[in-house]
């Protein structure tokens, strides 16, 4: 497999499938069967779930809520997406391990960082729930911190779309697709990915994230094999950077030292 330990970010509004609200069940078993299919090659897998398909805490603002109030409300909505996959997955036959950015100890493990690794070297799916445990906080920003806590691999954040382009491929029929890009280059973009504090957050510590389609059935295998599946984001544009600041330093000796002669 491509990579060892890897993080996988979910979204929650994918869980409701075709519904409104919810849970779809039928889209919880397809993610419970991907992430058992690859945990049998034994790929070690974290994985974080968004809570929109409940309720997401920008949303408190807008009825009139406080911001944290509403921010930890969302954090209980990720508690019980988790929840959900962790009871689909155990029906399949995979240990888990839900731990939580909140103390909920009847349901999940306080998060500790050095349990987590030792649950991921035991092969257990250990699943973060409630974010960050802080308000201000998105769950993209809760996967990028764990990922780069239990120093998996790479973030695969798992969307409705089948990678990164240069405008919403669902409204712009002319828009690029990016099979490779650079930090870099989607900041200068302006390209959404994840949001500021988690994309920040990975650049700064050399993790790579690849977005892909989470939807269609085997693509998480084909990734994990080594197949060209979504756009892979990484930290190319410093290899080229010191490339040519080693070349122009080079050039720059080379001159000084015809000069001298």
């Amino acid at each position: 497999m491509k990579y060892k330990r890897i993080l996988l970010k979910l979204s929650g509004e994918a869980l409701m499938g075709d519904q409104q609200y919810g849970i779809d069940s039928n889209r919880l078993m397809q993610y419970a069967k991907e992430i058992k299919e690859v945990s049998d090659f034994g790929v070690e897998i974290a994985v974080v779930i968004g809570g929109g398909n409940i309720f997401r805490g920008v949303q408190a603002e807008e009825v009139g809520l406080d911001r944290v109030q509403g921010d930890y409300m969302g954090m209980l909505a990720t508690v019980i997406n988790s929840m959900a996959l962790q009871s689909a997955l155990e029906k399949l036959g995979v240990y888990t391990r839900l731990l939580s950015g909140l103390n909920i100890q009847q349901v999940c493990e306080p998060y500790i960082r050095r349990r987590a690794v030792r649950h991921l070297e035991k092969g257990r799916v250990v699943i973060f729930g409630a974010g960050t445990g802080s308000p201000y906080f998105t769950t993209d920003s809760a996967a990028s911190l764990r990922a780069i806590e239990i120093e998996a691999d790479v973030v695969l954040k798992g969307t409705r779309v089948n990678g990164i382009y240069s405008a919403d491929p669902e409204k712009d029929p002319n828009a690029v697709f990016f099979s490779n890009i650079s930090f870099k280059d989607v900041f200068e973009k302006g390209l959404n990915v994840m949001d500021m504090t988690a994309f920040t957050l990975c650049k700064e510590n050399g993790l790579p994230i690849v977005v892909f389609d989470m939807n269609t059935p085997g693509n998480l295998k084909r990734l994990l094999q080594g197949e060209q599946i979504g756009t892979l984001v990484s930290m190319e544009d410093v290899a080229e950077d010191l490339k040519e600041a080693i070349n122009e330093i080079e050039a720059s000796e080379a001159n000084n030292s015809a000069n001298k002669n």
